[in-house]
């Protein structure tokens, strides 16, 4: 087991690049199944999750070419779909949320798939109830096997159907949109996820030679085709590491600029910043965080105390709530902060409390920020990180503190951010990885 030894409050300064969008990775990656030639895919994050996953398609014979950690060439001609049944896949994709997202291409080419008990990240419930009521819609059985823990797929043939998604789930959507590319007839999904990451899936696919229209809105409607051929893709910067390295900026009041933020895909999240009282330069495709000594968070027009919530897109993305949170507790004045997706999300504030943040945790879904003005800063002590983007946002607080911080459990923060240790080491940060 590795830790962070992170030893606070030096200002950070210079550029700094975000890797490839990990949850769009997941997506494209579990793509390339539905293809017998060659998809070249590049800036793809050197990350646990999506090595993991491109670990998983070469065990099922997916043929892998990776010229450089940020480009992959698969071609996925000879498929061995019964490993998918065996103790490794079981063991392996059982460690990984996103492996549930191989049972849609799976389903259109090769009619059958096998989903575990979902992996990742332990930050309360997550069902798979949205993907499998999909499938079923489209024509597909589906059993569950306590014996071996898997959820079992089969169909003679998917057919076009339409589908209401009761959540506008991003994995959910994503799993039935590639199902039904292959699908015989049209297919309507409402009520759909339309994140850039969805976006991007579905241009991807009609490179391949999928018909899918209404691209951007909560209606997708798909024609399904017998065929899909290969293509290149190259992946979006990863939205959440830009919304962390504003944090990381705010916090330890340090000058940096993000390059090649994809400005254009951020939606509001540059607003969510800037409401925090967060100056925020935009120039071509980057951004340009000055350092500042204070910054103030906003009121509503009628003197009330912010809040910021997580909402479906365009709404402000759930995976950036506590990057928010750690970010506010510098801050001058008070913001609500709302999980409404997730009902364990909000169990790190007691280490954010131990080193001096003012936050009252109301429920398992909201907590209280009252920023200190930079009038005591936070103190370094031992935690643990419970979640990715936990993980980081105690790195964050660690970097402003003062004194020495352990943050252990760091394989958490590995499965979603490249290699972060050497990258806030360019920026001048003092972290270094202990045994």
């Amino acid at each position: 087991m590795q830790s962070f030894e992170v030893r606070g409050g030096n200002k950070l300064s210079g550029e700094i690049t975000p890797q490839g969008a990990k949850n769009e990775a997941l997506q494209i990656i579990s793509a390339v199944l539905l293809s017998p030639e060659k998809i070249t895919v590049t800036n793809i994050p050197d990350i646990v999750d999506v090595n993991l996953l491109i670990e998983l398609l070469g065990e099922m014979k997916v043929k892998i070419n990776r010229p450089s950690r940020d480009t992959c060439i698969f071609e996925a001609d000879a498929v061995d779909i019964e490993y998918l049944h065996s103790a490794e896949y079981h063991k392996k994709s059982g460690q990984l949320r996103g492996s549930v997202m191989l049972a849609g291409p799976l389903l259109a080419r090769f009619k059958k798939a096998y989903i575990p008990k979902p992996g990742g990240d332990k930050i309360g419930r997550r069902r798979l109830d949205t993907h499998i009521i999909g499938f079923e819609k489209l024509g597909a059985r589906f059993s569950y096997d306590s014996d071996d823990g898997f959820f079992h797929l089969q169909t003679t043939g998917l057919k076009g159907a339409h589908i209401l998604l009761d959540e506008p789930s991003v994995t959910g959507t994503a799993n039935i949109l590639m199902a039904a590319s292959m699908a015989t007839g049209i297919t309507t999904i409402y009520n759909a996820a339309c994140e850039p990451y969805i976006q991007q899936l579905c241009k991807m696919l009609n490179s391949m030679g999928a018909k899918i229209s209404g691209i951007g809105s909560n209606r997708l409607t798909i024609t399904g085709v017998e065929a899909l051929g290969g293509t290149t893709h190259r992946m979006l910067p990863d939205m959440i590491e830009v919304g962390s390295f504003i944090g990381l900026a705010a916090m330890t009041q340090s000058e940096i600029t993000i390059k090649n933020a994809g400005i254009e895909h951020l939606g509001i999240i540059p607003e969510r910043f800037q409401q925090l009282g967060i100056e925020l330069n935009f120039k071509a495709d980057d951004i340009h965080i000055p350092a500042q000594e204070f910054y103030e968070i906003q009121k509503y027009m009628d003197g009330g105390v912010l809040t910021v919530y997580d909402h479906p897109w365009p709404g402000f993305t759930p995976d950036l709530l506590s990057i928010v949170l750690v970010t506010a507790i510098q801050a001058k004045g008070s913001v609500l902060i709302h999980q409404k997706m997730f009902e364990s999300r909000l169990f790190f504030v007691d280490k954010l409390i131990d080193m001096g943040a003012q936050i009252i945790l109301c429920d398992p879904h909201r907590a209280v920020v009252i920023g200190l003005e930079r009038e005591q800063q936070l103190r370094g002590i031992t935690m643990s990180s419970p979640d990715i983007r936990a993980g980081v946002a105690l790195l964050i607080a660690a970097l402003s503190a003062q004194g020495k911080s352990i943050i252990q459990n760091i394989e958490q923060i590995d499965r979603g951010y490249q290699q972060i240790d050497d990258r806030l080491r360019h920026l001048g940060a003092d972290i270094k990885r202990i045994n």
